[in-house]
């Protein structure tokens, strides 16, 4: 079996928590709606396309996420067999969704679960652990206690997010306390290059002046909107390294999933030159940065590898070799397509958007089929980057230059009331 399909990080499977049948039946026929509807919406690099409907308040994708995945407490479960498990990253994730949805009762008990489950109930002091379940002695407890720093990110920037846009000032204040144990934990100099964001505070850097990164973990909205929380901190330096990083890790236009550094980047000990089901978040990331980034632009010329691929391939490969630019015969999955939507979008190809479009459609309404269910349930990592591609696709969300996040349904809404 490839290895990235029973990655925890990447494509664990989720429990569910309602009947099936009447589910994947509803679910089914909302996703296909659900995409035949946002394949009508002119794509742009506007902040929003002026046909957006103000009267559809309802997020169907999201509505099946929380019947599948959140547990009423809080909790997204990401395995459907032992152990059960959870992770930082499907927990921040989720908040971020609950956010575009304007949702504040399911983001109040997600981020009630992580606070208490992952960090302690103290914020200031602990980073979330990365990952809980069930423990031998049959406790249900954090199972590792380092944090993953890319969910830390997202926690942050959610909790700023939520404080801003619904006056929540106890949301800042834990943003705030969060942010400040980042800079303090997951933060290095790195010789001759300078600060970057560490995947955690422990395992990535040695003796020998060696680090090791994951470009995925630094979207640049996310830091420019840290940076603006806090101007004397690390984050337009580590915005402006992660571009760097990109730029010399990516010689033929393709992400790696990991790289390592030691005055100078090298390939990674343990993934080598692989881009694949880590990297294909940087491409996501890249296209849902705002045009008006300086960055934004660079980054997309630099990652041109991934669209002459796909194009060829008719789908996006499912590994590369970033060094020599040769792709896997294998097609990735629909994750794949869907975080590459923005992508596509952003560098105005319209027929690669198109082509996408249709094959993250039809796979994520297969996936839905009672006997494919049976047998593997419905993928984590499938189903977040579809929220992510396809939220930024049919204008549900768009973030400002300064990282903000702008619902242009609301505003468009708010003008057009009485």
């Amino acid at each position: 079996m490839n290895e990235n399909l029973i990655n925890p990080k990447t494509s664990a499977r989720l429990l569910p928590n309602r009947s099936r049948a009447n589910f994947f039946t509803a679910a089914r026929r909302s996703f296909v709606g659900l995409v035949l509807a946002s394949m009508l919406i002119t794509v742009s690099n506007n902040e929003l396309a002026s046909e957006l409907n103000c009267t559809e308040k309802s997020w169907p994708l999201w509505d099946n996420f929380k019947t599948y995945f959140v547990q009423n407490d809080g909790r997204i479960v990401v395995e459907n067999i032992e152990p059960f498990r959870s992770f930082s990253e499907g927990q921040s994730y989720a908040m971020f969704f609950a956010l575009v949805a304007n949702d504040q009762s399911t983001f109040e008990k997600i981020w009630h679960w992580s606070l208490e489950n992952l960090a302690g109930g103290n914020i200031s002091k602990t980073l979330p652990s990365w990952v809980w379940g069930k423990a031998d002695n049959g406790a249900w407890t954090t199972l590792d206690k380092n944090s993953a720093s890319d969910a830390d990110l997202w926690f942050a920037y959610d909790l700023l997010e939520a404080g801003r846009l619904w006056n929540r000032p106890d949301y800042t204040r834990d943003g705030q306390l969060l942010l400040a144990n980042i800079e303090r934990s997951e933060i290095a100099t790195l010789p001759k290059f300078g600060k970057m964001l560490l995947p955690g505070p422990f395992g990535f850097s040695s003796p020998n002046n060696l680090w090791r990164l994951n470009p995925s973990y630094m979207p640049i909205p996310v830091l420019r909107r840290l940076a603006a929380e806090n101007p004397q901190g690390p984050w337009t330096e580590i915005a402006q390294n992660t571009y760097r990083m990109i730029s010399e890790t990516s010689p033929k236009g393709f992400a790696a999933d990991w790289v390592q550094y030691q005055s100078g980047f090298i390939p990674d000990s343990e993934k080598s030159d692989r881009g694949s089901y880590d990297s294909i978040r940087v491409y996501l990331w890249a296209g849902i940065t705002s045009p008006n980034d300086h960055l934004a632009a660079p980054i997309l010329r630099k990652l041109g590898g991934m669209a002459k691929a796909t194009a060829a391939m008719g789908a996006p490969p499912e590994i590369v070799n970033t060094a020599t630019g040769q792709t896997s015969l294998n097609p990735g999955p629909l994750s794949f397509s869907a975080s590459l939507l923005p992508y596509f979008a952003a560098n105005k190809q319209t027929d690669l958007l198109n082509k996408q479009l249709i094959r993250v459609k039809t796979m994520q309404a297969d996936s839905f089929l009672p006997q494919p269910v049976a047998v593997q349930s419905l993928p984590y990592y499938d189903y977040v980057l579809s929220l992510f591609g396809l939220g930024w696709i049919e204008g549900r969300y768009r973030l400002a230059s300064n990282g903000n996040i702008y619902l242009p349904s609301e505003r468009l809404c708010a003008r057009a009331t009485p």
